[in-house]
């Protein structure tokens, strides 16, 4: 009786080992991992652009006051962005609690350089990063918390962070949005003056090329006015009312938003966009 026990028991143990190690991710460490992808697509897509960019800092150096020495250097910053690239992908591939919180930190970290750095503060990709990173590291540390709970009230538990992470994303993307509208609630923008200038005269991109070839100036001037009324219009609705909405209606409107704002402005943009691309798909993952 007892050998059979222990031959049943040797047999089932590896057997629940397999199967415990095949369990599929829960779907709020697919939404973290759909974030830091974004993030890292983000970071990568205009590389050509920050090669350059590079090869001109290093040659034509330019100092400024403002900054330390160390917020200066071109090491700082290629070591800034290599560590911001490599944290997120350590957290993303990682089965580790404790390791994809060290990534999200490491990443939040490297962000954060870039976006005080003199070389590369102004330019929103890392800006949009580095609020993706913020999330990240929120969810990382209570995603922790989540999976050493006993196995029966584990799966609530994962459940309910997950709406409250598709929440703060939401917050997260009305806030920026909201930034963004107040920023054009000026007459230049209401007249379209602004976008007329930078997007209606002379940009090189196919809806700008399509428009010029086919209006006279004044009509342009026309179009861009209501171009202009009509982002100003929708980031500040979307500012004051994406976070209210329920998570799955939040997400098509926000990927549907930050894709319009690229593909009808400037491909380039989706360096600033995939991040937030990513942070609103976290509500299709949501169950209700």
């Amino acid at each position: 009786m007892n050998t059979a026990t222990t031959e049943r028991s040797i047999v089932s143990a590896p057997t629940y080992k397999v199967a415990t190690q095949l369990d599929p991710p829960h779907r709020v460490l697919i939404a973290y991992r759909l974030v830091a992808c974004a993030t890292l697509a983000a970071l990568f897509w205009k590389w050509s652009f920050f090669q350059g960019c590079d090869a001109i800092y290093v040659s034509f150096p330019v100092t400024d006051s403002f900054f330390p020495l160390w917020l200066q250097s071109v090491w700082t910053l290629r070591v800034a962005f290599v560590t911001t690239a490599a944290s997120i992908t350590m957290g993303a591939v990682t089965c580790n609690d404790i390791t994809r919180k060290r990534g999200a930190v490491l990443a939040l970290l490297g962000a954060t350089v870039l976006v005080i750095h003199q070389g590369s503060h102004n330019d929103m990709t890392f800006a949009t990063a580095w609020w993706t990173s913020l999330w990240s590291v929120w969810l990382a540390f209570r995603l922790h918390r989540v999976n050493v709970l006993p196995v029966a009230s584990r799966q609530a538990a994962q459940d309910a962070l997950l709406r409250r992470a598709a929440f703060v994303s939401r917050l997260i993307l009305s806030m920026i949005l909201l930034g963004g509208a107040v920023g054009k609630w000026t007459s230049e923008y209401w007249s379209g003056a602004v976008f007329y200038d930078i997007y209606f005269a002379e940009r090189d991109f196919w809806v700008f090329n399509w428009l010029r070839g086919s209006f006279d100036e004044a009509a342009l001037r026309e179009i861009a006015m209501w171009y202009s009324r009509k982002v100003v219009v929708l980031e500040s609705v979307a500012g004051f009312g994406l976070w209210l909405l329920p998570a799955k209606y939040a997400a098509i409107a926000g990927v549907l938003i930050f894709t319009s704002i690229a593909l009808l402005s400037n491909f380039l943009l989706f360096s600033v966009l995939l991040s937030l691309i990513g942070l609103a798909a976290v509500g299709f993952l949501v169950k209700r």
